[in-house]
C-alpha cells in the first residue's frame, strides 16, 4: 500500500506517515486509533481496547472501558494534558484518554491540492461569523463542531510555512469558538475535546495567545461547574504561556487582564478573598478595553464578583453599565447581564426588581443557551425570598427547560 493511501486512510499527511513506516514511535491515542480504525486492524491488537478489568500502559494502570468515566475524571484528564502541553511534561499526573468527538464522513470532503492564504481567510472569516450568532442567540454548537472538525482536516494539505502556521493559529481560534458553544449549551465532554484540539494547535503552530485563550475558555467551564481549584490551575496555565509573548501586543495585554480577573472569581470562591480582590483590581487597572463590549463583559464579571460576596451596593453599578453599554440588542451576554442586575434589585428589595426579572425571564426563554438558564436560578431563589412566588415558578420552568 502506498503511502499516500494510508494518509488518505488514516487522515495525516504524507510527512507523517512516511516518519512513522521509518520508525517514529506513535503515543498519542487518537492518531493510533484513526490508524487502527482507517487500516481495518483491531483496537486490541494495537493497544487501544481490552476485555479485562485493567491493563498496563506505560507502566501505569488504566481503568477497564466498561468503567464509568465520571465527569471529575474528564475535567482531571483535560487538566492534566493542558499541563503537559505547557509545561513538556505530565507535571499534573498522566492523562485518562477520553473518546472523543465523532467526526465527519471524510470521504465526501473534498480537500484542495494545495493551502494558500485564502484558506486562512477564509477559517477565520467564517469563525468570526458564527461567533456573532452564538454570541447572540446562544448555542450553535453543532454547526460550530462541524465545521471544526471538517476545516481542521486543513492542516494535512501541504502549503508554505507561514501559511500553515497562520492556518493552525485560524483553526485553534475556530476549535476554541466551537468548545465555547459546545459548553453553553452544556456539552461539557464535546467542550473538552475543541479546546484540547485547539491547545494541540497552537502548539504544534508555537501560537501561545491562541493556546492561552484555549485554556481560558476551559478554566471558565471548569470553574462554573464547581471546581474553581482546577479553573484556576487552568487560568495559571494559561498565563505561564503567555510569559514570553511580547509585553506591547495589545490582545496579549487584553487576554492577561481577562485572566486575572477569571483568577479573581476562581479565588473568591475558594474563599480567598482578599486575593480575589488584589486580582480583580490589578484586572481593571491595567487594561484599556478595546471595544464597549469588552468593557460591558468585563463589568458584568465585576458585578457577578462581588454580588457573590454580598457586596449588593458595588456590584449594581457595574451590572446597570453593562445593561447599558449592550443595550437592545438581544445578545447572549446582555441578557445574562439583565438578569444579574435583576437578581441584585430583587435581592435588595427594590421596587424594579419585579420589573427587570420578568424582562431578564423572558429574554432568557428566547436564547439556546442553558448557561443563560443557569443564570436564572438564583434570581428565582431571590424572588422567592421577596414572594414573587408567580415569578419564580416562571423563572424555574424557563432555567429548567433545556435548550
Amino acid at each position: 500500500m502506498s503511502q499516500r493511501r494510508i494518509a488518505d486512510l488514516t487522515g495525516q499527511s504524507q510527512s507523517p506517515v512516511h516518519d512513522i513506516v521509518h520508525g517514529r514511535a506513535v503515543k498519542q491515542y487518537d492518531v493510533l486509533a484513526r490508524i487502527a480504525e482507517g487500516l481495518g486492524i483491531d483496537r486490541a491488537a494495537m493497544g487501544l481496547a481490552y476485555g479485562s478489568d485493567t491493563y498496563a500502559d506505560s507502566g501505569h494502570a488504566r481503568r477497564a472501558a466498561t468503567e464509568e468515566v465520571t465527569d471529575d475524571m474528564r475535567r482531571r484528564a483535560f487538566l492534566a494534558a493542558a499541563a503537559a502541553a505547557v509545561c513538556g511534561s505530565p507535571v499534573l499526573g498522566d492523562a485518562l484518554e477520553l473518546p472523543g468527538l465523532p467526526g465527519p464522513d471524510d470521504t465526501r470532503v473534498t480537500l484542495p491540492t494545495r493551502l494558500g492564504m485564502g484558506d486562512v481567510r477564509a477559517v477565520r472569516d467564517l469563525t468570526e461569523r458564527l461567533r456573532v450568532v452564538a454570541r447572540t442567540y446562544g448555542g450553535q454548537a453543532d454547526t460550530l463542531g462541524a465545521l471544526a472538525a471538517r476545516s481542521t482536516r486543513l492542516m494535512y494539505v501541504a502549503g508554505a510555512d507561514t501559511v500553515r502556521r497562520a492556518l493552525g493559529s485560524a483553526l485553534a481560534e475556530l476549535q476554541t469558538t466551537a468548545g465555547w458553544a459546545c459548553y453553553d449549551v452544556g456539552a461539557d465532554d464535546a467542550a473538552r475535546t475543541h479546546f484540547t484540539t485547539a491547545l494541540e494547535l497552537a502548539t504544534t503552530v508555537d501560537d501561545p495567545h491562541a493556546a492561552a485563550s484555549s485554556l481560558r475558555h476551559a478554566g471558565i467551564m471548569t470553574t462554573q461547574r464547581g471546581a474553581p481549584n482546577d479553573g484556576l490551575k487552568l487560568y495559571q496555565l494559561a498565563q505561564l504561556r503567555l510569559m514570553d509573548t511580547p509585553s506591547g501586543d495589545d490582545k496579549v495585554i487584553e487576554l492577561r487582564a481577562w485572566l486575572k480577573a477569571h483568577c479573581a472569581s476562581a479565588l473568591v470562591d475558594l474563599g480567598r478573598v482578599d486575593d480575589g480582590v488584589t486580582q480583580l483590581v490589578a484586572a481593571r487597572d491595567g487594561w484599556q478595553p478595546p471595544d464597549p463590549y469588552e468593557q460591558a463583559d468585563m463589568d458584568w464579571l465585576t458585578a457577578q464578583l462581588h454580588m457573590r460576596l454580598g457586596r449588593l451596593d458595588l456590584a449594581e453599578p457595574f451590572a446597570s453599565s453593562s445593561v447599558h453599554a449592550w443595550g437592545n440588542t438581544g445578545r447572549r451576554e446582555g441578557t445574562m447581564a439583565e438578569t444579574t442586575l435583576a437578581t441584585l434589585h430583587v435581592q435588595a428589595g427594590e421596587p424594579r426588581g419585579p420589573e427587570l426579572a420578568q424582562r431578564a425571564i423572558g429574554g432568557v426563554a428566547e436564547l439556546r443557551s442553558n448557561r443563560a438558564r443557569d443564570r436564572l436560578l438564583p434570581l428565582a431563589e431571590a424572588l422567592e425570598v421577596r414572594r414573587y412566588r408567580d415569578l419564580a415558578q416562571r423563572a424555574r420552568e424557563v432555567a429548567t427547560s433545556r435548550a
